[in-house]
Formats: structure tokens, sequence, C-alpha cells
């Protein structure tokens, strides 16, 4: 089984999600990225946020939230994403930016239009009352 390492940024705002989708791609995603050599997950997320959303994270303020595997879209079966998410206060205005197209604030109803490892969050998120 191939892992494929990603950490993600949970972002809630009035019951919705923060999602994000690329150039070129069909879903949406929670935003995040892959981390780089050693870097630490605070160092991965606050690198890829800043990127991705042009906004600066606030290490001090991410807490975790859980971890999330399911089969990687687009890869060979047996390619699994593990997510490890977590939630932070930001500063700045979201603006997409990077490979990012376009963002989206999505509802649980909205389930169609994201992968299948947001799909796991989305439940989970939606269990504990968070989202709608």
């Amino acid at each position: 089984m191939k892992i494929i390492d990603k950490i993600a940024w949970i972002a809630i705002k009035n019951k919705t999600l923060l999602s994000t989708k690329s150039y070129g791609k069909k879903v949406f995603y929670i935003p995040g990225g892959k981390r780089e050599q050693e870097e630490s997950d605070a160092d991965t997320l606050l690198r890829e946020i800043a990127e991705e959303l042009d906004v600066y994270l606030i290490q001090s303020t991410l807490n975790f939230v859980g971890i999330f595997e399911a089969q990687a879209d687009g890869h060979e079966e047996g390619t699994v994403v593990r997510m490890t998410c977590y939630t932070g206060a930001y500063t700045g205005v979201l603006k997409a930016s990077s490979e990012i197209e376009c963002f989206e604030w999505l509802r649980y109803a909205d389930k169609d239009k994201i992968s299948e490892v947001d799909k796991l969050i989305f439940d989970f998120l939606y269990d504990q009352d968070l989202i709608d």
C-alpha cells in the first residue's frame, strides 16, 4: 500500500467548511498539502495555506482534529491519502493563489463535490454538529 501524507486545514464559518479547487481538477479538496522532507505538521500547514490562499495561520492556535484515510483520487487502487487535520486561526484575506482556481464554503449537502477522504472528514464534522 502506498500512502500520500497530507496535512489539511479545517476552517469552519457559519457551519460551512472551506474547500478549494485546483486548476484542472473536478472536485474540491480541503486546503493543505504534502509535507516537504523533514517538515513538521505545523510547518507544512503554514507553508501550504500561505501558498494556496494567501493567508497566514497563527501557529499557536493550531489544534489537532484527527487523521483520515481513503483511496486517493486519480491514483491506482491501493494508493491511500492520509489527511492529518488541524483547525487554526488566520490573519489576512482569503484569496485563491498558486494552483488554486477558486474556493467555496461548502455544506454537508455538497459532499458530491469533494474527494473520498474529504467525505470522511465531512461526515466527522457533521456528526460533531460543526457543519450543516
